[in-house]
């Protein structure tokens, strides 16, 4: 990143913003990584938006629009009324299996409606589903979670998941497969050279294609016309470019690209959010409490202390901010100290690159967003 870019946001937000730490979406560089999505998707697939790490709904009705896509990936419960509400018309896919306790508490118009794929990951949890269903004399969609290689629970074997198949094909007035989902994102971050990704992934594909030959032994072709086959993530979507098993592909954080996902396959993706904080005080040097003997070695350094802070990312602007490892860390006033020859004024703004969109989203109740490195609209959040 370029210090021109960050001088023309602090100099926006100096003149225009609100005084408190803010949250800064790039619509530029949004459309950038919208771009290089859709020319590296495959065909065959339709694109899945996972919602925690974008949580907004201006910011997904965005980008619904541009991919286009109304097929949406959720994590979290609450989010499944603002999603229905906000896309009525929508394919709603649970990213992990939901406690029955969940679906006891909701309302009952909830699980009457048939866009919803309820994750099921053993044959235990799909026995609560279908005496949860007999007892309201209604139909759950399930997809059923398969382990390809990640470890992280759902279906690993032929007798469980053929244990899950008959039992959803002897109630199908309750229950119906909607699909499959297979999760694969240690294949991009298992350490090189020593793991090879594109090996690592053709064994996740060989795993999913045992599972969906597993399928034809209990369902016939026309059953399984339109399922879905889930797959990928921000970390490994662009492996599935030329060649995959599955015909639904989730993403969701490399559209705004944090930290943890500075990844090489990742590479044609610009980084789209910061958090903004401004400069409350400025010392002239790191001073720590009851240690002023150690003054010397920090007199080079300037400090400065920021409203927040405690946030999990890194400080690009100024390069080389970071918080002091002797002082110790705040979530109210966090003290960087700024290498040595960095200047920066009361009320200039540090720009930290958050390491999770979804973390970090939740934490805020607006995103402010830039077009043409100007303040352009205020966006809410679900925390709003």
């Amino acid at each position: 990143m370029s210090v021109a870019y960050f001088e023309a946001l602090n100099r926006e937000l100096i003149q225009a913003g609100t005084g408190q730490a803010q949250l800064l979406l790039d619509l530029d560089r949004l459309d950038a990584n919208l771009a290089a999505l859709q020319a590296q998707l495959n065909a065959q697939c339709q694109m899945r938006i996972v919602v925690k790490p974008l949580a907004s709904p201006e910011l997904l009705q965005y980008i619904s629009q541009r991919l286009p896509s109304q097929r949406f990936m959720l994590f979290h419960f609450p989010h499944l009324k603002q999603i229905q509400t906000l896309f009525p018309q929508g394919d709603i896919l649970l990213g992990k299996p939901m406690p029955i306790q969940a679906l006891q508490r909701s309302v009952q118009q909830l699980f009457e409606s048939q866009n919803i794929q309820w994750l099921i990951d053993s044959v235990e949890r799909l026995n609560q589903y279908l005496q949860f269903a007999q007892s309201r004399q209604i139909q759950l969609r399930v997809n059923l979670e398969i382990d390809i290689g990640l470890h992280r629970g759902g279906f690993a074997d032929e007798t469980n998941f053929a244990q899950a198949l008959a039992l959803i094909q002897a109630n199908a007035p309750y229950l119906k497969l909607s699909g499959l989902m297979g999760y694969d994102a240690h294949v991009s971050k298992l350490p090189q050279p020593w793991f090879k990704p594109e090996d690592i992934f053709q064994r996740t594909q060989q795993r999913y294609q045992f599972f969906i030959q597993c399928l034809r032994q209990y369902f016939s072709e026309a059953e399984l016309k339109d399922v879905c086959l889930n797959g990928a993530g921000s970390a490994s979507f662009g492996l599935h470019q030329q060649a995959t098993v599955c015909n639904d592909l989730a993403v969701g954080s490399a559209l705004v690209k944090p930290l943890d996902f500075e990844l090489s396959s990742l590479k044609a993706f610009r980084p789209a959010l910061w958090i903004a904080a401004p400069v409350l005080k400025v010392i002239p040097h790191v001073q720590l409490p009851e240690l002023s003997f150690l003054s010397r070695v920090f007199r080079k350094q300037q400090a400065v202390f920021i409203y927040g802070g405690y946030w999990r990312g890194k400080c690009e602007y100024p390069l080389g901010a970071k918080p002091h490892g002797l002082y110790g860390r705040s979530s109210n006033q966090e003290m960087l100290q700024l290498p040595s020859g960095r200047q920066i004024q009361v009320d200039d703004y540090v720009f930290i690159r958050p390491s999770q969109s979804e973390a970090i989203i939740a934490q805020f109740t607006a995103l402010c967003v830039i077009r043409n490195r100007q303040l352009h609209a205020t966006w809410c959040t679900f925390r709003d």
